[in-house]
């Protein structure tokens, strides 16, 4: 009681306290109705750095700790989720045929967003579950694994957040980036990079939330020993074309023959690149594996190891696709807006998604963009094309505005649309020998002009974070990716103490389910 008064009351936690409470919940020796009353508490008073940092540490220490100091370069990546993000199945090959080892324990979809996990399922053969020891075999021998989820990895973290989806504390900064750390840390990686996802189709609605997403987690890797940057990304349209499992699978493979949508190549070679050079490697391994095809061969190698059919690569009919429903302009116009949330739901709808845990799903429904923003449309032209089974299609379609995809009328439109505003946010960043004398002040808004962020790409990244040539490069120059980052080397830019303070301020609020997480 003594405990969960401390913290009602706003005071701070001593280590070894917080340890004996959450490790005595773990055995079943505290009960369900404290610890809940205890969430309720961090909830509404918050958890300072180090406090959310030995929270993340004891929940990766509850079970499994993988070692992958073995292994050449290993590295890990996380998404926070979105609609049509199948960045890892480009990111992962991408940086194995660049001399890394990603190894990757990845979760299911639930409610509008999609799972690496259910995606992987749709290629024939496929298998996401194994054990420790065949996950380090294949990380070794391809340098390339992907597994589903183990229960033995931060098993205190799963029992907490049962908890906390049934008590309303979901939606607490500390708590989600100490859940989705908690794992990281336990899969072994040396070097993360982190994809935080903000706009309509994500959890973090605003850059301010998702920016205080992404530094708490930074500065939890940093305080625990490891490498980590976090890059966010846009989420109001879908990221590509493609949203569903086994069509997102094959969008993955056009983008790994170089063929796929653009925004899609943009934020996963931002993110290999960063990973790269966390590694101390060379940033452009990333592009010349892409454009050499040893990441597509390397992708190969992975479908086959893990006992997928790897002709899937080349015949896309053996992946599970659904019957085919086009979408048709009613008047002609220009695309306003693809709304990703709506999009997801639409594909839930169809049944390619889960309202609730361990739901089955549909692997061959989805939603394919034809037109994305910005693109002229005339009457009668496909706007999208529906992947169905006759389940949900009326849904799908109708109750969330699929057909219609924000079209404006020509004669109203006195511009071209751009595909996705670019937003690069500079962040203060302190010297390694200053950061390492004390905490680092919250960030500070330094630059934000759209007329030096729009180069020649679509732009669909968001930065955050320091930039390490500010002082030369406010801006990024034209043609490169909008992009800036957060965090690098914990033996160099700092500490956890670059959070003091921030969880002073009320909780993040988030419309619709958390799906961050699972």
């Amino acid at each position: 009681m003594a405990f969960i008064r401390e913290k009602r009351e706003g005071k701070k936690h001593r280590r070894e306290d917080l340890e004996a409470f959450l490790l005595g919940y773990l055995r079943d020796e505290v009960p369900d109705y404290q610890v809940s009353a205890w969430l309720m508490a961090a909830f509404l008073r918050g958890l300072d750095p180090e406090e959310t940092l030995w929270l993340t540490e004891t929940m990766a220490r509850s079970g499994k700790v993988l070692d992958l100091s073995g292994l050449p370069h290993p590295v890990d990546k996380h998404s926070s989720g979105g609609v049509g993000d199948k960045v890892s199945l480009v990111v992962g090959p991408i940086l194995a045929a660049s001399g890394c080892t990603f190894a990757k324990m990845s979760g299911r979809g639930l409610a509008h967003t999609g799972g690496t996990i259910d995606k992987l399922e749709s290629v024939p053969g496929w298998r996401g579950e194994m054990t420790e020891a065949e996950f380090l075999e294949r990380a070794r021998r391809v340098g390339l694994v992907i597994a589903a989820q183990s229960p033995d990895l931060a098993p205190l973290d799963g029992k907490l957040y049962a908890l906390r989806d049934v008590t309303a504390t979901v939606e607490s900064v500390p708590l989600i980036a100490s859940s989705i750390m908690s794992k990281k840390l336990a899969a072994g990686a040396r070097s993360i990079v982190l994809d935080v996802k903000v706009g309509r189709g994500a959890f973090m609605k605003t850059l301010e939330e998702a920016r205080l997403l992404a530094k708490t987690m930074v500065a939890i890797g940093q305080g625990a020993g490891r490498r980590v940057r976090a890059l966010l990304t846009s989420m109001e349209a879908p990221l590509g074309r493609a949203v569903g499992n086994a069509i997102e699978v094959r969008e993955a493979i056009e983008a790994l023959k170089g063929e796929g949508p653009g925004d899609l190549l943009e934020v996963a070679l931002a993110l290999a690149e960063e990973a790269l050079r966390l590694e101390g490697l060379d940033p452009a391994l990333a592009r010349k594996a892409l454009e050499g095809g040893a990441a597509l061969e390397k992708f190969r190698a992975f479908l086959e190891a893990q006992g997928g059919d790897p002709r899937a690569v080349e015949d896309f009919s053996l992946l599970p696709l659904a019957e085919e429903h086009p979408l048709r302009a009613e008047r002609e116009g220009v695309v306003r807006e693809v709304d990703a949330y709506k999009v997801g739901l639409a594909v839930l709808a169809l049944g390619g998604g889960r309202k609730r845990k361990g739901e089955p799903i549909d692997r061959g429904v989805g939603v394919y963009l034809l037109k994305k923003p910005g693109d002229r449309v005339e009457r009668g032209e496909a706007l999208a094309l529906v992947y169905h089974r006759r389940r949900g299609l009326e849904e799908g379609v109708e109750d969330h505005q699929l057909g219609a995809l924000g079209l404006e009328e020509v004669q109203d439109v006195v511009a071209p649309l751009p595909a996705v505003k670019p937003v690069l946010v500079l962040e203060d960043h302190r010297p390694p020998e200053e950061a390492r004398q004390g905490p680092v002040p919250l960030p500070v808004l330094l630059g934000h002009h759209p007329d030096h962020l729009l180069g020649k790409g679509q732009g669909h990244l968001l930065g955050v974070g320091h930039h390490r040539h500010l002082g030369r490069h406010p801006f990024p120059q034209e043609g490169l990716p909008q992009v800036a980052v957060e965090g690098g080397d914990a033996a160099t830019d700092g500490r956890i103490g670059a959070h003091q303070g921030q969880h002073a301020r009320p909780p993040v609020r988030s419309r619709g389910y958390a799906p961050y997480l699972k």
